[in-house]
């Protein structure tokens, strides 16, 4: 199976007054300790951000969206239109301390389905998923009709909603959803 795993890093970081996805966490940047774990899980990695030149430093393929200023849906659609995998493995750059064991179970649960998509603690983490090639034009003609929240893609293909995590232990699973979107939850990440 040829894994690609995505960072999305197009939104503004308003809330953070500063960019996420470049503050440091011990030795390493946000984006650093992303792309260090996604490794462990695919076979390729690409950036999704309309800024390649902040990520000069990482050696990774940058692409800009195809459809600038329409949010992450924007960006999951630039992956699955530009790259060719059989999966794609979903990350926010706020999200600094995703865990190799969730993508893994995610992937053990993929199927015949054209995307699985974890439900943690009764919220749906879109951009935490596995969507397949399929989920393509479905997002295509979403973001055509600015139709920009993710989870109405979710009426369309064949998705799957995990709600179960297996033997996977509760810290770990707190740890990879966990995104950093305000100072005081960049403060919190400083004592994981």
């Amino acid at each position: 199976m040829n894994c690609c795993g995505i960072i999305l890093s197009g939104g503004k970081s308003s809330r953070m007054g500063t960019d996420k996805s470049l503050l440091s966490l011990g030795t390493k940047t946000v984006i650093e300790q992303i792309t260090d774990e996604m490794n462990t899980v695919v076979s390729q990695l690409a950036i999704i951000t309309n800024q390649p030149e902040k990520y000069d430093f990482l050696t990774y393929q940058k692409i800009a969206d195809r459809y600038p200023g329409k949010g992450p849906l924007a960006g999951l659609e630039t992956a699955l239109y530009h790259i060719d995998a059989s999966v794609y493995i979903c990350a926010a750059c706020d999200m600094p301390f995703i865990q190799r064991d969730v993508y893994h179970f995610l992937l053990r649960k993929l199927n015949h389905y054209d995307a699985v998509i974890p439900v943690y603690k009764d919220r749906m983490h879109p951009l935490s998923g596995i969507y397949t090639k399929k989920m393509q034009p479905f997002i295509q003609q979403q973001l055509e009709n600015d139709a920009l929240k993710v989870k109405d893609i979710f009426s369309f293909g064949n998705v799957h909603f995990l709600h179960e995590f297996g033997s996977i232990p509760d810290h770990l699973l707190h740890k990879h959803f966990f995104n950093m979107n305000h100072p005081e939850e960049y403060e919190e990440a400083k004592h994981f």
